[in-house]
């Protein structure tokens, strides 16, 4: 009968370790499966992250888009005004190379008190010329 209880004893004992470990195993299942379970809710709201952030940067690719469309037309813009003050300049130089204007400078400034020699720096014209203009006007 002693083998019996033995071989009796060793089966129980078999049993109990496999049971044993079948527990471990059904333990350590669920610790795997709530890892598994926060590891997929830590993917959503990365996922939900990226999203925002890949918006974020369509926002961003827009605003720059439409910042470029600006600043081509400003400076379309710009280069036209630059030509026409350009032009408006050219104008105003020709206006005061003119000798009617130089004329009206030199009088108006000899009313005002100014020297002769004074205005003919200022003008750019000479002093003679100066002389005569404001003799001229005063004749």
């Amino acid at each position: 009968m002693q083998i019996s209880a033995l071989l009796l004893l060793v089966l129980t004992l078999t049993e109990l370790v496999l049971l044993l470990v079948v527990i471990a195993f059904y333990l350590r299942l669920r610790k795997s499966e709530a890892l598994i379970a926060r590891m997929q809710t830590k993917q959503e709201e990365f996922l939900v992250k990226l999203r925002a952030n890949a918006q974020l940067e369509q926002e961003l690719v827009d605003s720059f888009s439409r910042r470029q469309e600006e600043l081509a037309r400003l400076d379309t813009q710009l280069t036209e005004r630059v030509v026409m003050l350009n032009k408006l300049l050219k104008q105003a130089d020709e206006y005061t190379k003119s000798p009617q204007f130089l004329r009206q400078v030199v009088i108006t400034g000899y009313r005002q008190g100014k020297s002769p020699k004074e205005l003919a720096r200022v003008t750019g014209i000479g002093l003679d010329e100066v002389e005569l203009i404001i003799d001229q006007a005063g004749s």
